[in-house]
């Protein structure tokens, strides 16, 4: 997958000035070919076509301005810079707080009550995601999206990346698709969303994991993430030699299927004879952990995830 350029945007503002437009005047034809977008003041290559509307960007449209904040776009500068100074999302960011750990927040956003960014933030997120499906029909997700907190040189926080999730998954799937954006990227982003979803299971209650199949680079980064959580519970876990695989599942709340693909990558399983079934070894846990160098301490902070939020509807 070809790496991002940051840049910052230069040159004069354009002679024409067409309103910013929002994804609730897409058609059923739209643009597949932007070859750059400038969020906020990056510029960045894309990688795969979008759904864009051709009347609003055209096929080949070599630059799209996207705002950073809501993720309305427009194809000149003029009228971007606009929106930009009033844009009611960089004072007060849609959906509700649900966790906050400098300097990176998390705001779920229910698709049906902020319909309008939802398909906005769907459309971009296409531009770096090759098999993204959904980016009108958002009724039926939520977003989180994962924020910078405002900065001495940038007083505004800001959103960095996101996941979606179905508000009803028959198959239990706690992630639909996961992005962070390319300025953010290699900096261990990717694992505070995953870290997200999985806490969300654990508190719903549920057995969870992402929407499959997963791409080749999804698989890689998923198998990592779920390799440390494994670590992380085994090696915590006291007055057990070896672990079960159902048993550990149910603790880390992820699906069996994911455990043992884990497993099996860092070479840990050993046989058991009674029910020819599978068990854990803490030592080899221990050992395979000292020889990766890999960090198992969990991406995210349980007791950073805001209280109201989370209570069950029977407590309240």
């Amino acid at each position: 997958m070809p790496h991002s350029s940051d840049m910052a945007v230069v040159g004069p503002p354009a002679s024409k000035t067409p309103p910013i437009r929002s994804a609730a005047t897409a058609g059923a034809n739209a643009s597949r070919c932007v070859e750059n977008v400038v969020l906020g003041e990056t510029l960045c290559r894309t990688w795969y076509p979008s759904f864009y509307p051709e009347e609003l960007v055209p096929p080949e449209t070599d630059r799209l301005h996207v705002c950073q904040w809501c993720f309305k776009y427009a194809r000149e500068l003029e009228p971007y810079l606009a929106h930009r100074r009033i844009c009611d999302s960089k004072h007060d960011p849609p959906g509700e707080k649900i966790y906050a750990k400098a300097p990176y927040s998390v705001h779920e956003v229910d698709g049906e009550q902020n319909k309008i960014f939802a398909q906005n933030l769907s459309l971009f997120a296409k531009l770096f995601l090759d098999n993204k499906s959904v980016f009108f029909d958002v009724f039926g997700f939520k977003y989180y999206l994962l924020m910078h907190d405002a900065t001495a040189t940038d007083p505004y926080q800001h959103p960095v990346g996101f996941f979606s999730k179905e508000k009803m998954s028959w198959d239990n799937n706690n992630l639909a698709c996961i992005l962070v954006f390319p300025p953010w990227q290699r900096k261990g982003l990717g694992k505070v969303l995953m870290g997200v979803s999985y806490e969300l299971s654990k508190r719903e209650g549920r057995i969870g994991g992402p929407e499959k199949p997963l791409s080749e680079l999804g698989r890689k980064s998923y198998l990592r993430f779920w390799q440390a959580r494994v670590a992380c519970e085994v090696l915590r876990t006291r007055n057990k030699s070896s672990l079960d695989v159902k048993e550990l599942a149910s603790r880390c709340s992820m699906v069996v299927d994911d455990v043992v693909a884990a497993l099996k990558e860092m070479g840990v399983c050993e046989v058991r004879k009674k029910n020819d079934g599978l068990s854990i070894s803490k030592s080899k846990v221990r050992e395979w952990s000292t020889t990766i160098g890999i960090d198992i301490t969990p991406p995210v902070d349980e007791e950073c995830f805001a209280t109201p939020w989370f209570q069950d509807d029977s407590e309240t």
